[in-house]
């Protein structure tokens, strides 16, 4: 769950433009075939959506995402204040 919110995060930071793998790969510390994996189960799910430029594979937070990574960040906020791992 942790990596898919540093995933969702990175791409909440690029705004409307999105980001390429190896941003979110830096950022988020894992390989760029990790993140391609993560990315396409959070498309599945409908939290990030991808899209095409002239060079590079670009993803993008949607409205869901955003919505995600909201009630995500206030779980996480309640499991620190209880000092417990997750």
């Amino acid at each position: 769950m942790g990596i898919m919110g540093d995933i969702l995060d990175v791409t909440m930071d690029g705004g409307q433009q999105g980001v390429i793998v190896s941003a979110i790969s830096r950022r988020a510390n894992l390989s760029h075939y990790s993140v391609l994996d993560k990315c396409e189960k959070l498309i599945t799910a409908g939290l990030m959506e991808s899209r095409r430029n002239e060079r590079n594979r670009l993803f993008k937070i949607t409205e869901k995402g955003l919505g995600f990574i909201k009630e995500f960040q206030r779980f996480q906020t309640i499991v620190d204040s209880m000092n417990l791992r997750y």
